[in-house]
């Protein structure tokens, strides 16, 4: 075939790309790989969310930040995506005696966006439809592919599909990544975490939002927590993660109430008695998984990006945000390389396996955070002491959070300096109070108190009196 394009990289016969998977990551590719002037073919299992009645799927609300801002913004997305978001700047913290206490993510001004998932999938389909050398190809479940010839069968289709690339973007139970683990050295893990996680409708009240909806509303209740984010319509998304056998506990609406009345009481008022029965035993509770794999990359015929290549859980708010990094990563290494996918990949894997597997250990670590680390005075106060140091040595010291969410630092190096610099406030600290205690001990010592003069049977009364409970 002769795809003809106005890109000045262009031959007269570009080649083929076939993007598996027609979700956000694998639109948002589509789009890279059309702009660079490649014919691109994508291949999405399910009928076209945008005239489907019913959505089948995920709906837990995305978070948007910093990486993924980048990535909308190298094909024109990210003022109409921000347009369709809702600003959060920090975290409202919910105790168990209903008061609210702001954490925020960073800096001034800085802020994460809460985005609707099904909405910004119809956005980057609608945006893929706008180039002339993409395909969308909906209702096509991959069964099977060729590592010799890139060869790709279909469910319902008798022809073979021809590729030149294929490009994995399937999700964490990836078809694509199948012929991966029948390859020696392929390096695959799976873990599913303890928590699941339910979904449950918070409903405007008097037409306006029930909570604030500048902050990512949190009830952290140490092994378990509740999460609230808003939405455009003015309603908020709240989701309960918490262990599977506590699901397993609660079987009736009755204990619904009495459940949410023990560790979410000032929720039950803001969601009503009767929705919260409703929601919570519409779906059972979702499983969730991390997955890490190494290589990225198969030859010169097949990449895995996105949850195809690094599924973590959603306790950062950076699986989203990694994968559109994901495009923006191979694009650059595209410019560096010509186009040569046999350079290309082999270096995408090395540059991307390390940051995967980083940023999927992050988003473990957060959850413990999250459900109970912010409930600690230690972690308040370090909080306040790196945001601190942060203001005075901008660029020695930076907050774990403000490294992940607002800067395109690679993850895994992120991890390292997190560490070096925990290890040197740490250190600091205990120096600090070291001083403090030597500095007190010398002037008791140097500069004895005086002792009053008190007679000892006055003494012994008033210590008599102490014992007294009454």
């Amino acid at each position: 075939m002769d795809y003809s394009t106005n890109d000045s990289k262009s031959t007269s016969k570009k080649k083929v790309v076939a993007v598996v998977g027609g979700g956000l990551v694998g639109n948002l590719n589509a789009c890279y790989f059309a702009k660079r002037g490649f014919q691109v073919e994508v291949f999405e299992s399910r009928e076209d969310i945008r005239q489907a009645k019913i959505v089948k799927g995920r709906s837990i609300n995305l978070v948007l930040s910093h990486r993924g801002r980048q990535a909308l913004k190298h094909v024109g997305m990210e003022d109409t995506i921000i347009s369709k978001g809702i600003p959060m700047h920090s975290r409202m913290i919910h105790a168990l005696n209903g008061t609210q206490s702001p954490i925020p993510y960073g800096k001034k001004g800085q802020y994460i966006l809460s985005i609707d998932r099904a909405n910004l999938n119809k956005e980057l389909l609608s945006a893929a439809e706008t180039y002339p050398n993409i395909n969308l190809n909906f209702a096509h479940k991959l069964l099977n592919w060729s590592t010799e010839t890139g060869a790709m069968t279909f469910h319902l289709f008798v022809e073979e599909i021809q590729a030149d690339l294929i490009v994995g973007c399937d999700g964490a139970f990836s078809a694509i990544r199948k012929q991966f683990l029948r390859q020696s050295r392929f390096n695959y893990s799976q873990t599913y975490i303890p928590h699941g996680y339910l979904e449950i409708t918070m409903p405007p009240i008097n037409g306006e939002f029930a909570m604030k909806p500048d902050y990512l509303h949190i009830w952290p209740r140490n092994t378990f927590m509740m999460i609230a984010l808003p939405n455009l319509d003015k309603t908020f998304n709240c989701t309960l993660f918490m262990p599977f056998e506590e699901f397993e506990k609660v079987t009736t609406g009755d204990k619904v109430i009495e459940f949410f009345q023990k560790y979410f009481p000032d929720a039950i008022p803001l969601i009503g008695a009767e929705a919260l029965k409703r929601d919570f035993f519409r779906l059972p509770a979702q499983a969730m998984v991390s997955v890490k794999c190494s290589s990225y990359h198969f030859g010169d015929k097949c990449v895995l990006m996105g949850d195809a290549a690094h599924a973590m859980v959603p306790f950062y708010g950076q699986g989203m945000n990694a994968g559109f990094e994901d495009c923006l990563v191979l694009n650059e290494i595209m410019d560096q390389l010509n186009e040569d996918f046999s350079a290309v990949l082999p270096e995408y894997t090395r540059v991307r396996v390390p940051d995967g597997q980083a940023i999927a250990d992050l988003a473990m670590y957060n959850y413990v955070e999250m459900r109970e680390h912010v409930n600690s005075k230690w972690f308040l106060f370090r909080k306040y002491v790196d945001n601190f140091l942060h203001i005075i040595m901008p660029r020695t010291i930076i907050p774990l959070y403000t490294m992940v969410t607002f800067t395109r630092t690679r993850y895994h190096k992120v991890v390292k300096h997190w560490h070096w610099q925990d290890k040197v406030i740490n250190q600091g600290l205990l120096f600090c109070a070291a001083v403090s205690v030597a500095g007190g001990s010398y002037l008791l010592v140097r500069y004895p108190p005086s002792m009053p003069n008190i007679p000892i049977e006055q003494l012994w009364s008033r210590l008599q009196a102490l014992k007294s409970p009454f």
